[in-house]
């Protein structure tokens, strides 16, 4: 297959060095035949033409709290036959796109969605999951080794995350894009129904895997504790005004008013809220709801060709490597993997501690993949507390954990155990 060309658009606001982590992985994507976009505000911006390739990027100022609009102007400037969209605090594999557009191969396949890691790296943020006629998600269990492609039933949709999606842009733009009177959440949700009520399938595919760190934003602080639940509220009652049954409105917002305050109370009981924020809170989900459902839909407009033709981004073939270190020499040792990086290479730094410490992965602000953890630790949750491996056999686990996802090829005459 003829490698579809894609846009990759990044929307970002009041995220600058997050935004410039984003790019930096990207720039490390082995995929030829792609462009950047990003959408963002003026220190955003500024962020970008700070990086070494900045004149590979399509640079589109946009400072509204507005998430629909700013991906919509996204896909104004998107030129390529898929768009792909991840967010500004995520940072995709190196062989995301490669996975996540292969399934573009059959017409019938509008939209992709991938899987997503959470902050330790390893384990799994979301999955893969169906949307029932009220816009809740359901845990769907696939095959972790291929794409799987849907057509739901009526009344059912299957679910994308928002940090890491595509779509057949003329699809996108039949359907008018994403949303605008969504602002903040459940944007990507209404544009799923709508996918689905169109007739369209989708794949997940669960090799297509970016890392997701929930940075701070307007909505919530670092540690995922929210401060303000207005714009939940208002695109719950733009969802509903669109989706479900007038019958059905009142008593869906009960529960899910009901689960807002259940979460609330649960930050409570950990010292992370206050009496008072939770008071303030349900006062704003309340307000935002009712704000919601006077909210007026947006015209989109959104035009069939591109506003600038498709720009590649100048992406180089790259060999993946792992640099494995004791606690000992890591700093010696993390000299030598940064100028691996330096020199072109996808670089995982695997610092190993006679221990049996949990392992943590991360994509470091200068281009490298750092992973931490015990010789006898879990890497996976699920894996045994204790196992006893030489340092050898433990760098031969990671590399073909993560071979299809960074990259590594088997060395000759490996075989494991």
């Amino acid at each position: 297959m003829i490698d579809l060309p894609v846009s990759v658009v990044i929307v970002s606001r009041g995220r600058p060095r997050s935004l410039a982590r984003t790019l930096t992985g990207i720039s490390q994507l082995q995929y030829w035949n792609f462009e950047v976009v990003v959408v963002a505000d003026p220190e955003g911006i500024k962020s970008a033409q700070n990086l070494p390739f900045a004149d590979g990027l399509k640079l589109v100022p946009f400072d509204e709290p507005n998430i629909s609009a700013a991906r919509n102007l996204g896909l104004r400037h998107a030129a390529g036959e898929i768009v792909a969209y991840i967010d500004d605090d995520a940072v995709p594999e190196p062989l995301w796109l490669r996975h996540l557009v292969a399934p573009a191969a059959r017409s019938d396949v509008a939209a992709m969605g991938g899987y997503v890691r959470g902050r330790n790296g390893i384990s799994f943020q979301w999955k893969a999951a169906s949307l029932d006629a009220f816009g809740m998600p359901h845990p769907l269990s696939l095959d972790p080794q291929q794409a799987t492609v849907m057509t739901p039933p009526k009344g059912r949709a299957i679910k994308t995350e928002g940090t890491n999606m595509a779509f057949r842009r003329d699809v996108l733009i039949d359907l008018g894009g994403f949303d605008p009177a969504f602002h903040y959440f459940l944007d990507e949700t209404d544009l799923n129904m709508r996918l689905a009520k169109a007739g369209y399938a989708t794949a997940i595919v669960p090799m297509a895997e970016v890392h997701h760190g929930y940075a701070e934003n307007r909505m919530r602080t670092a540690g995922r504790v929210p401060t303000d639940l207005f714009d939940i509220g208002a695109s719950w009652a733009v969802f509903q005004r669109k989706h479900v049954a007038q019958v059905d409105r009142v008593p869906q917002w009960r529960t899910l008013r009901a689960e807002q305050r259940q979460r609330l109370l649960k930050l409570l009981q950990t010292g992370q809220l206050e009496p008072r924020n939770i008071r303030f809170l349900m006062k704003r989900l309340d307000q935002g709801y009712i704000a919601g459902q006077a909210r007026k839909a947006a015209a989109t407009n959104l035009p069939k060709h591109a506003a600038a033709p498709f720009h590649r981004f100048p992406s180089i073939p790259r060999r993946a490597e792992m640099i494995v270190s004791r606690l000992i020499r890591a700093a010696e040792d993390r000299k030598r993997a940064l100028e691996h990086v330096a020199s072109g290479h996808i670089v995982t730094f695997f610092v190993l501690s006679p221990t049996m410490m949990f392992h943590h992965l991360e994509f470091q602000d200068d281009g490298m993949w750092l992973q931490k953890g015990g010789l006898f630790g879990k890497v996976n949750r699920t894996d045994p507390l204790f196992t006893i491996l030489t340092r050898r056999k433990k760098e031969q686990l990671e590399k073909m954990r993560v071979a299809s996802q960074r990259g590594f090829e088997p060395e000759i005459g490996e075989k494991l155990t």
